[in-house]
């Protein structure tokens, strides 16, 4: 009997302790179910101040990239993380146990920031998309860098040529598809359009890599000359920068544990 007993104890003891190392699984069908969650976001963005603005005693996480989030999040550490849609499905489509809930929430519009005042670039690159969206070129480079479900990935366009004197984009290449690491390669759709901007110029293009948080006091400080980093124009931006006519229509959506 004293046999049985500690093999039954043995058992339930095993159960309990892989009951402790899975995940607890957190029902969230809503924006009302982020309330009190431990929700991860990325510096500095939009989906950051969605949380601060509109989610009940949330536990804030903050991190450099949403990948870095996403990782938290995989680990247990994190019950959600709320980040803008096309780097929110890169993650999912590299990690098959987390999946993607779409909330319907207001659509953001991303624009190219410059400092306040530069009326001549801001007129440059307003020119430019202009350009683009007439010519076809725009077009193609969407279905490049976000080619429908189901389509096969067009090749990454080759990187324009371009010369004379030097005109620096300041981005954080944390962001798939609009700005990523190919290699040693920063790639992306802004980094296609900001080449576009370039060579209409007649300039040559540098991009700057840095925190996404850092970014608009790079420009404040002219370190940068413009930013193109799916920033979305909000009216508290508009204060301190001007900002390019829209390029791109998005929205935040909330990566789960499936």
């Amino acid at each position: 009997m004293k046999k049985v007993m500690a093999l039954a104890l043995a058992a339930l003891m095993v159960l309990s302790l892989a009951a402790c190392g899975k995940k607890a699984q957190v029902a969230i069908n809503s924006v009302e179910d982020l309330n009190g969650k431990k929700i991860g976001v990325q510096a500095g963005t939009t989906g950051e101040i969605y949380v601060q603005e509109n989610v009940t005693d949330a536990q804030l996480g903050s991190y450099k990239s949403g990948m870095d989030a996403a990782l938290d999040l995989k680990n247990g550490k994190l019950d959600a993380v709320m980040l803008d849609e096309l780097p929110a499905k890169s993650i999912v489509a590299q990690n098959d146990d987390l999946t993607i809930i779409d909330f319907n929430l207001e659509p953001e519009e991303y624009a190219i920031a410059v400092k306040k005042g530069n009326t001549e670039l801001l007129d440059a690159i307003n020119a430019t998309i202009a350009r683009m969206q007439g010519d076809g070129s725009y077009e193609a480079l969407v279905n490049a860098f976000m080619p429908a479900e189901g389509e096969e990935a067009i090749k990454v366009p080759e990187a324009l040529e371009t010369t004379g004197d030097v005109i620096k984009m300041g981005t954080n290449a944390a962001f798939k598809p609009f700005e990523y690491a190919e290699g040693s390669e920063i790639v992306g759709f802004d980094i296609s359009m900001a080449q576009n901007v370039a060579k209409d110029m007649g300039r040559k293009l540098q991009v700057e890599d840095m925190a996404f948080d850092s970014l608009l006091s790079a420009l404040d400080t002219g370190t940068i000359d413009f930013v193109a980093a799916g920033m979305t124009a909000t009216e508290e931006r508009r204060q301190s920068v001007d900002f390019s006519e829209p390029y791109y229509s998005s929205k935040q959506v909330v990566i789960v544990r499936k």
